[in-house]
């Protein structure tokens, strides 16, 4: 069976009448990685060991004639900030080039019970803080369907898994867009969860007020499927929300005739041509399912970028404090004295982009500046979200562009992170409000790049943007 043309569902259904069986499809999940992966640098380590092991497990449950899970068998990618038991987690970064953690996440934990197989860890920009998988240490990530451009970031390694038909879903994490804009940029399926809809137990902190792990899959159903394993209360996480996890399948139910869909004015605005003609097709085709669609005032949406960038720096500074060399990093070997340690360990460690953002983030925190920068972002991030509260009052969907660009080239943006920053420019305000959010595919620019449209719903709407975005796909919206 080829990997890049399976889904969930047509995995279940070969196991089940025994064409195949679990531990054939992680050989041959494992060997098209082994070959395709320097095409892209998706993957930095592939766990073969554990991978064929819990195959085994899943063709000794059906032998048993036991359910082995809804998962089974899925070959599916983890990006490598969340940690995973005996097998290195890097976060894309020198300093924890070997670090091996002693337990797993959460979401992996989950997975694995659902009866997936974890292939491997894949990259991503150091310590996900970047928009286009180039800040990794470990060498940029070339996006599948067009080898000269980013496949988006901070979760390119897994967008690009899924896209190049190596892995049939994975887990990415989102701080300000970094599962949806790889998701666009890759031309494949993903969401941003309501924040505490997943245990973040396991996944290394950038902004602890903003970090979500969500899933990329071929397609909507399959996205839902993976988040339906991983979703759900962990006493482990104070931050996990208590709200009983809703059957997402049973929500695709095709009908989304009278939806009003609000279309806020504020998110076209300085699109790229191609991406703004994908948009306008977008929009006719939720109009031809019979949504309707209402134009909105998200009037705040101006100051997103600034708020975002101080709150997330700002976090980012006190997390990554820990990393200094004296527990489980990489430590300078040109360090004399203890403060030599610490400042040649981080200084060297650190790439350029993890540096900017601690300095930023330090600075903002810093004695006669909290309250004119951390402060009034925290201020703003609340009208932030009083604009969607006040817009769901009239609308019971958001949509939006997710990039004003398609993927850009490799190199394109590294000199300019003010422009870097601005390709998150739509997907931040809903992870600054803790708003789900969901990327699929609208079709691709002439050049054959693909374009996301993002679904924004309200706190727990998942099942809305999963009946919503999977009615919009059926219909043709991936090639628009």
């Amino acid at each position: 069976m080829e990997i890049a043309k399976l889904t969930i569902a047509s995995i279940q259904e070969a196991l089940r009448a025994r064409r195949v069986s679990a531990r054939e499809l992680a050989q041959e999940a494992l060997r098209t990685a082994r070959e395709e992966n320097p095409k892209t640098n998706a993957y930095l380590l592939l766990a073969e060991d554990r991978a064929l092991r819990a195959a085994e497990a899943v063709d000794a449950a059906l032998a048993r004639g036991e359910d082995p899970g809804p998962l089974a068998g899925v070959p599916v990618a983890v990006k490598d900030n969340i940690v995973t038991r005996g097998v290195r987690t890097t976060c894309g970064s020198r300093l924890l080039e070997k670090f091996v953690p002693p337990y797993d996440a959460t979401a992996v934990e989950r997975l694995e019970r659902a009866g997936a197989i974890v292939l491997g860890k894949t990259n991503c920009d150091e310590f996900a803080m970047g928009s286009s998988n180039e800040n990794s240490a470990f060498g940029p990530v070339r996006n599948p369907v067009a080898p000269d451009r980013v496949p988006g970031g901070s979760s390119g390694g897994s967008a690009a898994a899924v896209a190049q038909g190596t892995a049939v879903a994975a887990l990415g994490s989102d701080t300000g867009g970094s599962i949806r804009q790889p998701a666009s940029f890759c031309g494949v399926a993903g969401l941003s969860p309501t924040y505490g809809r997943v245990s973040r137990y396991g996944l290394v902190a950038f902004a602890s007020s903003l970090d979500r792990i969500g899933p990329l899959a071929r397609n909507v159903r399959d996205a839902a499927m993976l988040l339906q394993a991983v979703a759900g209360r962990d006493e482990r996480d104070s931050t996990s929300a208590f709200a009983p996890v809703p059957d997402y399948q049973a929500s695709m139910t095709g009908e989304v005739r009278g939806l009003r869909v609000g279309v806020p004015r504020e998110y076209f605005q300085g699109l790229t041509p191609d991406t703004a003609a994908q948009m306008e097709k977008a929009r006719a085709l939720l109009v031809s399912l019979g949504c309707e669609l209402r134009g909105i005032s998200l009037p705040h949406t101006a100051y997103a970028i600034p708020c975002y960038y101080i709150v997330c720096t700002a976090e980012a500074s006190s997390n990554l404090a820990r990393y200094d060399g004296v527990r489980y990093t990489w430590r300078s070997p040109q360090a004399g004295t203890l403060a030599e340690m610490y400042s040649m360990t981080r200084g060297q460690g650190f790439g350029a982009e993890c540096k900017r953002r601690i300095m930023l983030g330090t600075y903002v925190l810093s004695a006669g500046y909290y309250d004119a920068y951390y402060l009034k972002a925290q201020k703003v991030r609340t009208l932030i979200t009083r604009d969607f509260l006040a817009a769901f009052e009239q609308v019971d969907a958001i949509a939006t562009p997710v990039s004003p660009f398609p993927a850009f080239r490799l190199g394109e943006k590294l000199d300019d992170p003010l422009q870097m920053y601005l390709s998150d420019i739509f997907t931040i305000t809903a992870s600054l409000a803790g708003l789900p959010a969901l990327s699929v595919p609208c079709g691709r620019t002439p050049e054959g790049l693909p374009v996301g449209l993002q679904l924004i719903g309200p706190h727990f709407g998942e099942p809305l943007l999963f009946r919503l975005g999977e009615a919009f796909e059926r219909a043709g919206g991936g090639s628009l």
